[in-house]
């Protein structure tokens, strides 16, 4: 059977299928996440993240707008951006914090003090946010999620996750007097 017939049997939940599909394309994922991360470990990782998204997912499928592989491999290839990207940006947040443990701060007891005032205002701002618009600022840039990983945990589509956290973010600016 063709992988465009398994994915839409496997959309309706059909494990079979879906184990079929799995040996059709686990190879071709995993190649092309490798070539992407260069990691054979991260790889593994990804590819298996790609293959249970392709199971959660695979009623997104439209056949007439692609084959089955294709859209599988597009799926390969943005979850390994995604985390080529996240890893760049934790290896850029660990090299900031190296430079700030190098250089310590000239006077470090105001410089406590002053981050807990701005804990605090940041905290009073983020409570003035709608609960929708919070929780996908948290999740983005307390907890590192990228927007399409914020939109995948909160099952929504990925503009409505964007225009959540354009407008959180902009109330969050007004709160803190356009300092952010």
């Amino acid at each position: 059977m063709e992988a465009d017939e398994l994915l839409v049997m496997v959309a309706g939940g059909d494990q079979r299928a879906f184990e079929e599909l799995y040996g059709l394309v686990s190879g071709p994922v995993f190649g092309l996440v490798k070539r992407v991360l260069r990691d054979p470990a991260q790889s593994e990782e990804v590819a298996q993240e790609v293959l249970l998204e392709l199971w959660r997912s695979a009623a997104r499928f439209d056949p007439s707008r692609g084959s089955a592989l294709s859209w599988v491999l597009t799926l390969a290839h943005r979850r390994a951006v995604d985390r080529v990207r996240s890893a760049r940006a934790a290896g850029e947040r660990e090299r900031r914090e190296a430079q700030r443990a190098h250089h310590p701060a000239f006077d470090q007891v105001t410089e406590e003090v002053e981050a807990g005032l701005e804990r605090e205002w940041v905290r009073r701002c983020l409570e003035s946010l709608t609960a929708l618009q919070r929780q996908s600022v948290t999740l983005a840039y307390y907890d590192g999620y990228t927007y399409r990983e914020v939109a995948e945990r909160l099952s929504l589509p990925l503009g409505t996750v964007k225009t959540r956290m354009r407008d959180g973010l902009t109330r969050l600016r007004e709160c803190m007097g356009g300092v952010a």
